[in-house]
């Protein structure tokens, strides 16, 4: 169950897909307080970019790290949006860049891949050491939401202490299933922009590492599939993209988790079928999910606007619900 109600001129999984992400929070603060930035290595050769925002207590205020989804960076829309309503009820925020994103092409020798959780382990480990926080929350927006589940299922009890809660909004559990959806009808769209950005990558990287990267391949790719067996399984050891596809959804572990969940899924999201939620291995006590009948991909955008305590409020609602989650399960912060 869950309260949401579609704005009337949005009630389309298209347009509350496509539409959000050119609507301005613009009752929300503009810009976010100073960053620290932290490039923060989480394997050989690769490091990630990360932007660190602290309250001026930090050491007592429990801290958000945001994920951005597939070819999105820390300066995507959704991602500030949440950071500033996290920052607005006074939680420190962490944004974090997958490798190669946010203008990071040179901080790593490989490709970003879905199954990537332990870049999300290590970057909070580092985070919670260097910055002496407690009470991690990981949030994430599609491929990130895929990403942060995996690595709460991966380490099943060990994830106590780590992460206080999981967050994840129209995460792409099923990998499978979310790039053959992209392949169908109007849905091209969507599979040609995010090909546009990962080919576009391919070609900087074969210039910054000749020996690893062949951009003579690229005109092999006419889907994402394509793109993966290609380029993206091979370059994270999976073989081929059916196996990266198998191994490297959080579907697979998300029965394991053991920490607070919140997952946000409309059943029109025109990206990742909902069918994917309705799997036995999301009815853990651990895991709530919110499925709306509208809200598209990652949009959410209501009809009203959303009060939170001290927060200038704004119809993001899957924003909101994210924040008001942590919080609740953090009453000692709240």
């Amino acid at each position: 169950m869950s309260d949401f109600i579609p704005h009337p001129l949005l009630v389309s999984p298209h347009l509350m897909t496509i539409v959000p992400t050119f609507i301005p929070r613009a009752r929300m603060p503009h810009h976010l307080p100073g960053a620290e930035k932290a490039v923060i290595e989480v394997a050989s050769g690769s490091s990630v970019l990360t932007y660190v925002h602290l309250q001026p207590n930090h050491k007592e205020r429990p801290t958000l790290l945001i994920v951005h989804g597939l070819e999105g960076s820390s300066e995507s829309s959704q991602v500030m949006g949440l950071a500033r309503k996290a920052m607005s009820q006074d939680m420190n925020v962490v944004r974090m860049n997958m490798r190669n994103c946010g203008g990071t092409l040179h901080l790593s020798n490989t490709l970003y891949n879905g199954g990537m959780s332990a870049d999300v382990i290590s970057v909070t480990r580092h985070i919670q050491k260097t910055f002496d926080l407690k009470d991690i929350f990981l949030a994430g927006f599609s491929l990130g939401g895929n990403i942060i589940l995996k690595a709460a299922g991966e380490l099943g009890d060990d994830a106590l202490g780590l992460f206080a809660g999981v967050c994840a909004i129209s995460p792409s559990i099923d990998l499978h299933a979310s790039v053959e959806s992209l392949g169908k009808g109007i849905n091209k769209i969507y599979e040609l922009h995010f090909l546009r950005g990962l080919t576009a990558k391919i070609r900087q990287k074969s210039i910054l590492f000749p020996d690893k990267f062949d951009a003579e391949k690229l005109r092999l790719v006419k889907t994402i599939k394509d793109f993966d067996d290609i380029f993206t399984a091979p370059d994270g050891g999976y073989g081929d993209a059916d196996n990266y596809y198998s191994e490297a959804s959080s579907i697979r572990f998300i029965e394991k988790i053991r920490v607070p969940t919140l997952i946000i899924a409309s059943k029109d999201d025109p990206i990742v079928p909902f069918e994917s939620f309705l799997s036995d291995k999301l009815k853990t006590p651990f895991v709530t999910l919110l499925a709306p009948e509208w809200g598209g991909h990652s949009g959410f955008v209501g009809a009203r606007s959303e009060a939170t305590g001290r927060d200038l409020s704004d119809k993001f609602w899957a924003e909101h619900r994210v924040v008001a989650f942590c919080l609740c399960k953090n009453p000692e912060g709240a």
